[in-house]
């Protein structure tokens, strides 16, 4: 049977970049997961084999070290734009660019003498670009963020069948894992840039808000509260359009101590990492499209 050749793309995954800043005795550090994933008029190395249109990806790390060391990295978005104009206008076999980079948070260490730092957590921030020669969408996000309600959690009406067993609660422990992604409204042209750094800070510290601010009925009405706030809190140099949650049920499960004739009045909990509720959505602004997609 006949074939015929679909979307490709290729690129060069997880180039492990750190840069340095040395300001006099005091240093900073930026360390970032850079992903390249580059599309276009190459159907001829699929079909024949010619490479004649074909980026290295060797290059394509190079490219990404070597800009760490000309631009610095102001921010992960400011670099992932940096790295994806820079692919799509300098090949012209090149028309789509999708840059992905993770960055890690390193704090000082106590004692700090201006160069000793401790890394952060197992958050992540996240950053997205993709630029098309015209067009770019900017997509910011963490990984990571994990929080926890002691208290402010109900979970009860829900339906039953014959094998639901789950008593009914009106006090719980509600935590989870936050994987959030949102998409600014800005693309390019002749609009200024956010100031990136500010814009995810607003973003993350309104998840936050948010989450110890509901009082929650379920997860899915604390992920609606989440989203909602991003959106609404937003400013405009910097619009929301969209978010896009991953909220794993961290279950907390009250430990049964009467066998060793101990009470337990909501104290001590067993936390039970898997099998475990694993929640997802995205919350809109009225009139915006979906565009982030619902796995990857």
């Amino acid at each position: 049977m006949p074939t015929t050749l679909g979307q490709t793309q290729y690129g060069k995954a997880e180039t492990r970049v750190v840069r340095v800043t040395r300001d006099g005795g005091t240093h900073h550090l930026k360390d970032l997961n850079v992903s390249v994933a580059l599309s276009g008029a190459m159907e001829a190395v699929h079909l024949s084999g010619s490479n004649a249109a074909v980026l290295p990806t060797d290059t394509m790390k190079n490219t990404v070290l070597a800009f760490a060391k000309k631009y610095g990295i102001a921010s992960a978005e400011d670099f992932g734009l940096l790295l994806a104009r820079h692919f799509v206008t300098a090949q012209t076999s090149i028309h789509h660019a999708r840059i992905r980079v993770e960055e890690y948070a390193w704090e000082r260490a106590p004692g700090d003498s201006g160069h000793s730092f401790v890394r952060r957590g197992g958050e992540v921030r996240t950053a997205e670009v993709a630029f098309d020669g015209e067009r770019c969408q900017v997509v910011a996000g963490l990984t990571g963020l994990v929080v926890l309600n002691s208290t402010d959690s109900e979970f009860w009406g829900f339906a039953r069948d014959p094998y639901t067993t789950l008593p009914e609660t009106r006090d719980r422990v509600l935590a989870t894992e936050v994987d959030a992604r949102w998409r600014y409204a800005w693309s390019g042209g002749d609009a200024p840039a956010p100031a990136w750094d500010d814009a995810w800070a607003r973003a993350r510290g309104d998840l936050l808000a948010a989450f110890a601010g509901t009082y929650s009925y379920s997860l899915q009405q604390t992920l609606y509260a989440m989203g909602s706030r991003v959106v609404e809190n937003s400013t405009a140099d910097a619009a929301v359009d969209e978010v896009r949650l991953s909220l794993p049920n961290k279950h907390h499960f009250l430990a049964d101590l009467a066998p060793f004739g101990l009470a337990n009045d909501d104290e001590v909990y067993f936390a039970a990492d898997r099998p475990y509720g694993l929640i997802e959505g995205t919350v809109l602004r009225d009139g915006a499209e979906a565009r982030l997609p619902v796995t990857g």
